[in-house]
């Protein structure tokens, strides 16, 4: 394989931005990340060594520009109080459990074939409509262990977050999509 010129590079744009923005959920910051991408790539071509596709090297450097971009993200100050939804819901999950921490009355229900629901697009759909009710922060880190696959280590020193909050933002991601899930999708099919 030979050094990708400028035309091939720029062909994988959309995906790289697709990609990007499915992990940045920011449309500023992930065209951002994608020009830097280019741009590091169009620098570092000699680097290329075809050891790869150019499409898995590309990707290997947004990589590195998103947890770059989702640092700088968590570092910006919160537009809203993490505990209120985009709804207006108090997402403070206190009230789901009794005092001794085990779940209340109303504990998680049994979602009826949830394996049949990944495979409908409108299970998807309504998915990523829970994803985007999630703040920036929260999202990120969710993303980051759930999609990337980062360690929570990984994810303290990308972020510099402690592995508490790291936890406590993983906490909220799953409790949020769980509840907003059950309301959303499974409560009506149930």
């Amino acid at each position: 394989m030979t050094l990708p010129d400028d035309q091939q590079l720029a062909e994988f744009r959309d995906y790289l931005l697709r990609y990007a923005l499915y992990r940045l959920r920011d449309e500023a910051a992930a065209e951002e990340a994608v020009q830097d991408t280019l741009l590091a790539a169009l620098q570092a071509k000699s680097g290329f060594g075809a050891q790869s596709s150019v499409k898995t090297w590309l990707t290997g450097i947004l990589k590195h520009k998103i947890i770059d971009a989702q640092r700088k993200l968590c570092r910006e100050p919160l537009q809203i109080d993490e505990r209120v939804d985009s709804d207006g819901d108090v997402s403070d999950f206190d009230g789901l459990f009794d005092k001794t921490g085990h779940w209340g009355s109303d504990g998680p229900r049994t979602w009826a074939n949830p394996d049949a629901s990944l495979e409908q697009q409108d299970f998807w759909r309504m998915y990523e409509k829970c994803n985007e009710r999630l703040t920036k922060r929260t999202a990120l880190v969710f993303a980051m262990r759930e999609s990337l696959g980062y360690e929570i280590e990984e994810i303290c020193q990308n972020l510099e977050i402690t592995a508490t909050n790291c936890s406590v933002l993983l906490y909220r991601a799953r409790m949020s999509l769980r509840l907003c899930l059950e309301k959303n999708w499974f409560g009506e099919r149930s």
